[in-house]
C-alpha cells in the first residue's frame, strides 16, 4: 500500500493544539515558536480543504470536524509513543494488558507478581482492576481475570482455582461463638447474592434458619474485609483471597464451613491472537494457582466478586 503523504508535523502541531486549546501552550511542549505552529496548522487546514479551530481572543475552540479529527490522531501518537517504550536496554519490552477483579488482584495476584516480573524481564505488565464488569475489546486488555462460573460469551477460559465463601471475623468476636447458630442476631456481611448466608447455615446444618440479624451488602469482598477489620460485623468471603490477614491473625475463621459459588477465571477473546507476552503470563498464572487447563466457551454468567 503506497500511503499519501503525511504531514506530521502539522499533525503534532493540531494534536497538542487541541489538547491545550492554545497555540501557545502547544508551542511550549513541542519546543518550537507559536508561529511555527501556528503555520503547521493553517496548512493542515488547507490541505484537509476545512477550518479545525476557531480562533478566539483567549484561544481556540475546536471545531466539528477538528472533533473528528482529534481522537485519530491521539491513538495513532499514543501508539507510537508505546512502541518506542518497548525499546529499552537491549531487548524490546512487549506490552501486556491484564484487567483483574479487585479482591483478585489485591488478595492473591499483587504478592506475587514480582516473581513474574523477575521472570519476564522484558514484559511491561498494565494491570486494572474491576468490579467483574469488563469488555475485553472495548477496554484493550489482552486477558481479564474474572469470578463465575467461567462462562462469557465469545471468549475462552481457564480455571484458575476455586474460591468459596466462608466467615471471617475479628478474633475478639470468634471468642464469643461456640457454634454456627451464635451468628444469628449479629451484623452479617454479604456481597449482593442474598441467599449466601441461607446457604453457610444450611451447609453449617442449620436448616430453616429464622435470620433475625441486620446485615450490610458490599460490592467487593475488599470493601468488605476493610468493614471486617473495623468491627462492622462478620464477612462471608472467599478466605484464599485473604491468606495475609489470616495469617497474621488480623482475622480468624471461626468455623470449617465453606460456600461454593464460582471460581477465579483466566479470560481472552477467542479472536485474540496469543502473542508471546500472553503465553509466557499464562504460563506463570496456571502455574502458580496450580491449576490445570480447563476450557469453556459459553454465554455471560457475571458475578462480580
Amino acid at each position: 500500500m503506497v500511503r499519501p503523504h503525511l504531514p506530521l508535523n502539522a499533525f503534532r502541531a493540531f494534536e497538542a493544539s487541541a489538547r491545550h486549546l492554545s497555540f501557545t501552550r502547544a508551542a511550549i511542549e513541542l519546543n518550537v515558536t507559536q508561529a511555527a505552529v501556528s503555520h503547521h496548522v493553517k496548512g493542515l487546514e488547507e490541505m484537509l480543504g476545512t477550518s479545525l479551530f476557531k480562533r478566539l481572543p483567549r484561544g481556540l475552540m475546536i471545531t466539528p470536524e477538528g472533533e473528528r479529527l482529534l481522537p485519530v490522531l491521539r491513538d495513532s501518537f499514543d501508539r507510537m509513543a508505546d512502541a518506542v517504550e518497548r525499546f529499552r536496554g537491549e531487548g524490546i519490552r512487549e506490552i501486556l494488558n491484564v484487567g483483574a477483579v479487585g479482591t483478585f488482584a489485591v488478595g492473591w495476584l499483587l504478592p506475587r507478581l514480582q516473581t513474574f516480573a523477575e521472570r519476564h524481564p522484558f514484559i511491561e505488565l498494565r494491570l486494572s482492576t474491576n468490579n467483574n464488569r469488563v469488555d475485553l475489546a472495548a477496554e484493550g486488555l489482552d486477558f481479564a481475570i474474572r469470578f463465575g462460573s467461567g462462562a462469557w460469551h465469545g471468549t475462552d477460559a481457564e480455571l484458575l482455582f476455586d474460591a468459596p465463601l466462608s466467615a471471617l471475623c475479628l478474633p475478639r468476636t470468634a471468642q464469643e461463638l461456640r457454634e454456627p447458630a451464635d451468628f444469628l442476631g449479629r451484623t452479617l456481611l454479604r456481597s449482593y447474592r442474598p441467599d449466601e448466608w441461607t446457604r453457610w447455615f444450611e451447609a453449617a446444618g442449620l436448616r430453616r434458619v429464622v435470620q433475625h440479624h441486620s446485615s450490610i451488602v458490599f460490592d467487593t469482598s475488599l470493601a468488605m474485609m476493610e468493614a471486617i477489620l473495623q468491627g462492622a460485623g462478620i464477612g462471608l468471603a472467599p478466605p484464599r483471597m485473604f491468606e495475609r490477614q489470616l495469617t497474621s491473625g488480623a482475622i480468624v475463621q471461626p468455623f470449617d464451613v465453606n460456600v461454593p459459588v464460582g471460581s477465579y477465571w483466566l479470560t481472552k477473546l477467542q479472536s485474540r491472537a496469543v502473542t508471546p507476552a500472553m503465553g509466557a503470563f499464562r504460563d506463570w498464572l496456571l502455574d502458580a494457582s496450580g491449576a490445570g487447563v480447563t476450557p469453556r466457551k459459553e454465554a455471560p454468567v457475571p458475578s462480580p466478586q
